[in-house]
């Protein structure tokens, strides 16, 4: 196994501390498809529970049936570098150890085992209270005045397991970039008043984060080149009103990722550490996550996820499909007969009034980076697989087996 040290990654005020944990580097290719091949996956593997401590205690134990089901996805897929969403943080990063040891490294139905030598977790907005009252109902408190979304702190967060080593000491993350910091942000509007863009008060602005649980900027050091993961969950544009304070941030959440990447727009950024400035032209990239955006169809800001794909610095020309998601809108039918969308492109499998399945979790690579395939892991009906993604099934805690989003895929050539 070599030798191990354990660094945990999290954030106090503005100065960014670390968690992660390390020991030494896998095999050049270990997890991969394929020798010559890096895979980079994202999952919102719906890893959150209704109270501080849930997922540690469900992943303290390996009888329980949904983790185990994600990590046999994780298994089958065998990404080399994968961005969990909904993965609930806990200051320790006891769940991050605990998912790894009770559940990925224990072989599952005829898969291997599979260990991350490199994990990172960060703090999340979500659930951390602002004193605010940001949704004006006339009282401060609650998971709908936190910071974003979320019953306590931690839950709905993020984490990353990689085989190879994530540069610690290069790492940002911009858990506290405001939103009104963003030049031309599409602040919401009270629609019961003339003021222009009022539905916070100065007061709140002057607190709003922009990231609903954060953005990661982690460099991986992959084998003759370092790739910056950039990661993020942008909140849903829905469960608001006509000032669409959700779509607007999901829109600038987005943004944030399209203006870092791009030479001469990033300037007026700022990370946790008060360092300035996006990405270093010419630096290659993977953006993942869960953007809450389809290109076409659903509730987002017209063009929130153009933003990124149609972005210069960004290669969406190879983009991730798979049977099962066609499978599903002919099956399902609903709102996904009026999709504009390609059903194969779909990574979600949403209520089918509204808005049906649709593009929203993403692996963007930038232009240059050589890619050899990509996927979704979504088995048709009858494939012996397809007991990992089902149909709703309200019995089901959370309604499906694993989730009711699919993990994604990308193979960069190394």
């Amino acid at each position: 196994m070599g030798t191990m040290r354990t660094v945990l990654a999290g954030l106090t005020a503005a100065l960014l501390a670390t968690t992660a944990t390390m020991t030494a580097a896998a095999p050049a290719g270990a997890g991969g498809q394929r020798p010559d091949t890096v895979r980079v996956a994202t999952f919102n593997a719906s890893l959150n529970r209704g109270t501080a401590g849930g997922l540690v205690a469900d992943l303290s134990r390996r009888d329980n049936a949904q983790a185990g089901n994600v990590a046999e996805v994780i298994q089958r897929v065998r990404p080399d570098v994968l961005l969990v969403n909904e993965f609930d943080h806990d200051p320790g990063g006891r769940a991050l150890a605990l998912f790894q040891d009770n559940y990925l490294s224990v072989p599952r139905n005829g898969t291997r085992g599979i260990r991350y030598p490199y994990r990172y977790a960060a703090p999340s907005n979500t659930g951390v209270p602002s004193g605010h009252d940001l949704n004006n109902d006339g009282v401060v408190g609650g998971p709908d005045d936190a910071y974003g979304f979320g019953l306590f702190p931690g839950q709905y967060g993020m984490a990353v397991y990689s085989m190879y080593p994530i540069d610690l000491a290069r790492v940002r993350t911009f858990q506290l970039f405001r939103w009104q910091d963003m030049p031309g942000a599409l602040l919401p509007d009270d629609p019961a008043t003339a003021a222009p863009a009022d539905w916070y008060s100065a007061e709140e602005l002057a607190d709003l984060r922009l990231s609903s649980k954060s953005h990661w900027d982690l460099p991986v050091r992959l084998p003759g080149r370092t790739v910056h993961l950039l990661a993020s969950h942008p909140t849903p544009p829905v469960f608001d009103g006509p000032e669409d304070r959700n779509g607007r941030r999901n829109h600038d959440e987005i943004r944030f990722w399209a203006d870092y990447v791009s030479p001469g727009r990033a300037g007026y950024i700022y990370d946790d550490a008060g360092r300035r400035g996006g990405l270093r032209p010419g630096a290659a990239f993977v953006v993942a996550g869960d953007l809450n955006a389809d290109p076409y169809d659903g509730d987002s800001v017209p063009g929130a996820a153009q933003q990124l794909l149609e972005s210069p610095r960004v290669n969406d020309r190879v983009v991730p499909a798979s049977a099962g998601g066609t499978a599903a809108a002919q099956r399902q039918g609903g709102a996904n007969l009026d999709h504009r969308g390609d059903p194969r492109f779909d990574t979600a499998d949403f209520a089918d009034t509204s808005p049906g399945n649709v593009r929203v979790d993403y692996v963007l690579p930038s232009r240059g980076l050589p890619v050899r395939s990509t996927g979704i892991f979504w088995p048709v009906p009858g494939d012996p697989l397809f007991r990992l993604v089902g149909d709703y099934d309200p019995a089901l805690p959370g309604g499906f087996p694993t989730s009711d989003h699919r993990l994604v895929w990308l193979d960069l050539r190394r």
